[in-house]
């Protein structure tokens, strides 16, 4: 349900009456994503009302963790003569037909991701979200929607420089 109930579209033809035709679909159920609001006051030229919503996202430390090796190692130095070992030791006389192969196929992937994991090591992986976004930038995003004027875009890029790359 929309917070405020206006018209979205606009006609310019006297008598016929203004029409909610526009579509914004959000996620059924979700306490953040299940409102929206219909800005007519927007619509300056257009005959259409714009429509927004407000996502919520929160900075989060997302930790993963992932296998690795490292380059030039100990580890990478037994990983690769460990596959190829695996290759000189494959023995590819019984391939008569596709489902042959398919043993085949499989059963290397097998014992590559064996030699894989004996010699990878497990590394922690922590990211940031939304990191470098801070009050000046959205300060400087607020001040743009209102005014659409080319210089607050300059200033929401110049808030944001040196951060991730911005994109509305």
């Amino acid at each position: 349900m929309p917070t405020n109930l206006y018209s979205t579209r606009y006609l310019d033809t006297v008598g016929e009456a203004n029409s909610t035709i526009d579509l914004m679909f959000l996620r059924y159920g979700s306490t953040e994503l299940n409102q929206h609001s219909i800005h007519s006051d927007w619509q300056l030229t257009s005959d259409h009302a714009p429509l927004s919503i407000t996502v919520p996202i929160v900075d989060e430390t997302i930790n993963t963790l992932k296998l690795s090796i490292q380059q030039n190692s100990k580890q990478e130095t037994a990983f690769i003569k460990e596959v190829i070992s695996v290759f000189k030791n494959l023995n590819t006389l019984n391939i008569s037909n596709k489902e042959c192969l398919e043993n085949m196929v499989n059963n290397l992937n097998s014992l590559i991701n064996q030699v894989w994991n004996k010699n990878a090591k497990q590394t922690r992986i922590i990211r940031y979200s939304k990191q470098w976004w801070n009050d000046e930038c959205k300060q400087a995003i607020n001040k743009y929607r209102v005014s659409r004027s080319l210089e607050s875009w300059k200033k929401i890029q110049e808030s944001c420089k040196g951060h991730q790359k911005v994109i509305f």
